[in-house]
């Protein structure tokens, strides 16, 4: 956990009222982090956070050896809240075989941790098509919370043109749909995935990729997302939306080291 800067936080007071953190002894680093919440029953152990926010922010970190060598290495992203305090740290669990063979399309699984080091979120990504053309076999993202106990999926809908995504339970029943543009490549623009009820009808939330400046779009792979929920939804849900922004990134916007994809000639 020392890797991560986690130190001890402040534990809100029954009732739900938080102490702010501590302003008068910062981190090295300086982070800011969000005030634990309360336990809540009910609730999977690091999730409490979730019911506090409408809104995360991830923040992917730059990793100087790939930018210079384009030698992929494992993903790490910072998760925020909207006021910037950091809610959790994430980083993807793969070997260098894996990350350098397959590309974007590579499995993986993707830990997710709280400040106090604990990891309260796991995402399983196996090895499936990435094509189109073959919609028997296409991505699925199993979200755990704790690790261990599985709270939902996030499945791809084959589509012709558009990237589409079923949020399910723990049963595999459909909760909610996202539905993307037919061009996930702009410039100067973020791109919005749409998450939508389960008809369709009714808007929930949006999964953003923010446009982040030219030059880092076309020499890096550092992405930079929103995710935008109601503040009433069920924690689990709310995790496996945050799962879901995950996919898209490896599907959509993760490029691996050449030249051709850093000019951003995406394939």
């Amino acid at each position: 956990a020392a890797n991560y800067g986690f130190q001890a936080q402040p534990m809100g007071f029954p009732g739900g009222f938080a102490v702010p953190p501590v302003q008068n002894q910062p981190p090295m680093d300086g982070t800011i982090w969000m005030p634990i919440p309360p336990s809540i029953p009910n609730c999977p152990p690091g999730l409490e956070y979730l019911t506090q926010i409408d809104k995360v922010l991830i923040h992917q970190q730059f990793e100087l050896l790939e930018i210079v060598t384009g030698f992929e290495t494992s993903n790490k992203y910072e998760l925020k809240n909207a006021l910037g305090q950091r809610v959790y740290f994430a980083e993807e669990d793969t070997d260098c075989l894996t990350r350098n063979c397959c590309g974007p399309g590579r499995p993986f699984t993707l830990r997710i941790i709280d400040n106090l080091g604990h990891e309260v979120i796991t995402l399983h990504r196996p090895l499936r098509c990435s094509s189109c053309c073959f919609p028997c076999c296409l991505q699925e993202l199993e979200v755990q919370a704790p690790p261990g106990t599985t709270v939902g999926y996030v499945v791809q809908n084959w589509h012709a043109c558009l990237p589409k995504f079923t949020i399910q339970d723990e049963k595999k029943m459909d909760i909610l749909k996202i539905t993307g543009p037919c061009i996930t490549c702009r410039c100067c623009e973020d791109i919005n995935f749409e998450v939508m009820s389960v008809d369709e009808t009714c808007a929930v939330g949006r999964i953003s990729k923010q446009w982040t400046g030219f030059v880092q779009e076309m020499f890096t792979d550092t992405d930079n997302f929103g995710i935008s929920f109601p503040m009433d939804l069920d924690v689990k849900m709310k995790a496996v939306m945050i799962g879901a922004c995950f996919l898209i990134d490896f599907m959509f916007f993760e490029h691996s080291g050449n030249k051709q994809q850093r000019a951003g000639v995406w394939q």
